[in-house]
């Protein structure tokens, strides 16, 4: 249940819609200093590495026939919105790819910055830029890869928006890998009064319950702003275990994997891969 990436600054005299929510900002500006405590407010997002990575790496290399031992996504650039202190950045950057983290929180890219230089070779392979999605698509038209965005839109102000964004800065054929919180009585109750209030698993606060997203509404805004749905997985967080599984259900947390079309937005049906294929792969990479 955690999310913990935002989005808004509007971009001065800028009469676009910005995505980025200022009241989001604020909670996740007083945690910056927290990131890399793995016992801490950001344990789960730690733990959700074991199968968001493998996830992002195996889907990519599936659809690639080059293969860098060593350094599978090598040669792969990589938008990381809502990057926060870097724990999605840093292990995509280990598997060899070039990764841009943006963020709108300045101290989060201070953290993060702060962090990656520790590693000689990450810190030539990352980049972070203290920028809202908004302000970065001029300078970056068609320019990456690949975007993730994890446990992010359900902050954003303005989804629509955050989207169509997304799709301007990929390449033709880039992916898009999303995982966020399904909007349903179960969400609330887990995500909200468990993990928040009971448990805190996440610090209070951290979600709202009318942001979160239903996957049919994200894959609805998907392929009407040009990406096809591959692939859309139900992921759980067992807090006693604090370790993340795939599952079939998508009542709770989900991850899906679009991809930008050339021509228009095939129908998901058609285009779905066999979804058990990708979780049996991730499960299987993320316990060895």
């Amino acid at each position: 249940q955690l999310s913990l990436f935002r989005f808004t600054v509007k971009r001065p005299l800028s009469t676009s819609h910005s995505s980025v929510d200022s009241k989001e900002m604020k909670k996740f500006q007083l945690l910056a200093h927290k990131w890399w405590d793995e016992e801490g407010e950001y344990a789960a997002l730690h733990s959700m590495n074991d199968i968001r990575v493998p996830f992002i790496r195996d889907t990519l290399l599936s659809m690639s026939s080059n293969y860098h031992l060593g350094n599978p996504l090598s040669g792969i650039k990589i938008l990381d919105v809502g990057c926060g202190g870097g724990l999605l950045s840093e292990p995509l950057g280990r598997l060899g790819a070039s990764v841009t983290g943006i963020d709108p929180v300045e101290d989060n890219i201070r953290t993060a910055d702060r962090h990656k230089s520790f590693d000689p070779v990450l810190a030539k392979r990352i980049q972070y830029k203290c920028s809202s999605l908004e302000e970065i698509v001029e300078e970056s038209m068609e320019t990456f890869d690949v975007i993730v965005a994890s446990e992010v839109v359900e902050h954003v102000a303005d989804l629509e928006t955050f989207i169509k964004c997304c799709s301007q800065v990929l390449k033709p054929e880039g992916s898009l890998f999303i995982t966020t919180i399904n909007k349903t009585q179960l969400s609330y109750v887990l995500g909200i009064v468990v993990a928040e209030n009971i448990m805190g698993i996440v610090p209070e606060g951290t979600h709202e319950w009318e942001k979160f997203v239903p996957p049919e509404e994200l894959e609805h805004l998907l392929e009407s702003n040009g990406f096809s749905v591959k692939s859309v997985n139900g992921m759980l967080y067992n807090p006693l275990s604090g370790s993340w599984s795939w599952m079939e259900s998508t009542s709770l947390n989900y991850a899906v994997h679009a991809v930008r079309s050339g021509a228009p937005a095939q129908s998901h049906a058609a285009d779905a891969l066999p979804e058990t294929d990708v979780q049996q792969r991730s499960a299987t990479a993320a316990t060895a």
